[in-house]
């Protein structure tokens, strides 16, 4: 008999490239999985990302689903992103053995409410599910809500969190359910029994901050997201306002209003459509990165990238309370405050010292090689 392991994993979009959050966990974990030695077959729903040859090199098999994307399914009584992704060419592939399967997002949990797929192959054990959660769906979907200036965007995003939290409580039938972050492994170990703390997965093997000094403020996310979008609006109007320093915001899909409010400051500067490794090396320039958000809900690899590689990092409550990250973060809650700390970290040199506690501190919690452990432990 084969000690050979496999898994299945339901990905939500195409993880390659890694280039924004739910996608960067997932490919990171794929890696992680390689690299453990576990054969990994992953499902895939396409929609405008294409086949990826690097997916065929890290796994043992890849499949490919379209997306569904008829507008009737906005009128369905379940959410649209769980509604999109539903496949029978998927339930048949998932059916050809009793692999455990990791479903990424409430988005891939379709067959966590089929009782035949559930109860795994004939003559085999109940199938192990694992849902790996990337937030608090229906807070983030609210939350997005409330900072969309369209109206029929607000609307969906509004309409699906209500339907969002209806169907959460899909999650009792799940094996376990792997948080992203410990806000949220608290909120579903609230709601149901079998909730775990899984640390998101990156593309930081190790520290690489640079000693010294750099001479720049950095921002950067995918800015057609409304949370990145309201975050760059709030560090041009209401910081950078006054401040002398150099501020650099690097994202892709600006808004119009976000490239208005920038126009004709000399001290901002607005980069788009960057490629990750030019992103990273400007996390490794900047004197400071600086990261608020107004969403509590996940964890925010942006801050992980930025306290891998970054020196100075200016955050404020909601971005990084409950990670474990406080004590290598600076602190920032109000406008005042953010710009009185920018101040004081722009003239200060970063020492071997502050990249040691850092080096520490993520070792120990944001080890993709430890993390990976545990999942395996959870799915076999």
């Amino acid at each position: 008999m084969s000690s050979e392991k496999h898994i299945h994993l339901i990905a939500f979009d195409v993880p390659y490239p890694a280039d924004y959050g739910g996608v960067i966990d997932i490919f990171f974990k794929i890696k992680s999985f390689h690299e453990a030695g576990i054969k990994v077959h992953l499902h895939c729903f396409e929609y405008g990302r294409k086949p990826q040859d690097i997916l065929k090199k890290l796994c043992a098999s890849v499949h490919y689903y379209p997306r569904k994307t008829a507008k009737s399914l906005l009128f369905n009584t379940l959410p649209y992103i769980v509604l999109t992704r539903t496949s029978d060419a998927l339930k048949k592939n998932l059916q050809k053995n009793n692999y455990p399967v990791l479903m990424e997002g409430l988005h891939s949990t379709f067959l966590l409410n089929d009782k035949n797929f559930l109860d795994g192959i004939k003559g085999g054990t109940r199938r192990k599910v694992i849902v790996r959660t990337h937030n608090i769906e229906h807070d983030y979907y609210e939350n997005l809500a409330k900072v969309e200036r369209n109206v029929f965007k607000r609307y969906y995003f509004y309409n699906e969190a209500g339907k969002l939290k209806k169907y959460e409580s899909i999650l009792k039938n799940a094996s376990a359910i792997a948080a992203i972050s410990q806000n949220d492994t608290d909120y579903f170990s609230s709601q149901f029994e079998n909730a775990r703390y899984m640390p998101a997965f990156h593309p930081n093997a190790t520290v690489t901050i640079r000693e010294g000094k750099g001479d720049f403020v950095f921002y950067h996310g995918n800015l057609s997201v409304g949370e990145n979008n309201e975050a760059a609006l709030y560090l041009v109007n209401k910081i950078f306002d006054t401040l002398p320093y150099r501020l650099v915001i690097a994202g892709s899909g600006p808004s119009e209003e976000l490239v208005k409010a920038i126009h004709g400051k000399k001290n901002i500067e607005l980069m788009s459509n960057l490629k990750p490794t030019r992103i990273h090396e400007m996390i490794q320039e900047a004197q400071c990165n600086v990261l608020p958000t107004f969403q509590a809900t996940g964890i925010k690899l942006k801050l992980l990238s930025s306290l891998f590689a970054g020196r100075f990092c200016v955050v404020n409550k909601a971005m990084v309370e409950n990670t474990g990250l406080e004590s290598l973060c600076i602190l920032a809650n109000s406008p005042e405050k953010m710009k009185e700390k920018i101040k004081e970290v722009m003239s200060r040199e970063f020492t071997a010292r502050e990249i040691e506690k850092r080096e520490k501190v993520l070792a120990e919690k944001f080890s993709n090689k430890k993390n990976i452990e545990k999942l395996i432990q959870l799915a076999f």
